[in-house]
């Protein structure tokens, strides 16, 4: 069955490049940043897994623990480190699972019969202090992924978690924001004392709230 939205994350323990996770453990009131990879030695996967790596300070920041995922060995992930610290620049400096048995793969239904049997796509969850899932993306092997897009959904996902707030098309962090629908404008008063721009009754713009 399909992890949507609003699920709790399943838990599970792995062997990872920095030990061994148990997972609910691991992240326990920080965010998360789960993410599985097809396999190692290929060459999305590499440059990847070396940028994820040059984010480090980024997710810090934010308070996101960042957890890389394949079904290949562990001794095969540090091999592979070797080759993404010489190519991309940056040493892995986040634990990568193990899942040579695709339990977490198939908990987080990360394996495509239609794409392949037994690799996992790029699939990719954001999880939330609460264990619950915030966000959940996947691409097709063939093509890598945005992390700096991911940056920007998770400043997006921990405004809006603060404050009775959304972020409008392309938003980035420090722009106006729209004041939620559920929210009245007598509610919104006290709110957002410094005023809002009303450009429909269900369209409130206001400066990003601070805090």
């Amino acid at each position: 069955m399909a992890i949507l939205i609003g699920d709790t994350a399943p838990d599970f323990t792995l062997e990872s490049t920095e030990g061994t996770i148990h997972f609910h453990d691991f992240i326990e009131g920080s965010w998360a940043v789960l993410f599985s990879h097809p396999k190692n030695f290929t060459p999305v996967c590499t440059t990847e897994l070396g940028y994820t790596a040059k984010l480090k300070d980024e997710f810090a920041k934010r308070g996101v623990k960042v957890l890389g995922l394949s079904v290949d060995k562990l001794e095969d992930h540090a091999g592979w480190a070797k080759d993404i610290e010489e190519t991309q620049g940056s040493a892995l400096n986040f634990p990568l699972l193990a899942d040579t048995q695709g339990e977490v793969a198939r908990k987080y239904d990360m394996i495509h019969p239609n794409a392949d049997n037994t690799l996992t796509v790029r699939s990719l969850f954001v999880i939330g202090p609460d264990k619950k899932v915030k966000l959940k993306i996947e691409y097709p092997a063939s093509t890598g992924r945005n992390f700096d897009e991911i940056l920007r959904v998770i400043d997006s996902l921990q405004l809006t978690a603060r404050h009775q707030v959304a972020t409008p098309v392309n938003w980035k962090n420090g722009e106006d924001v729209i004041i939620v629908p559920a929210v009245s404008n007598e509610a919104a008063k006290d709110k957002f004392p410094g005023g809002w721009k009303e450009l429909k009754p269900y369209l409130r713009i206001v400066p990003q709230p601070q805090g």
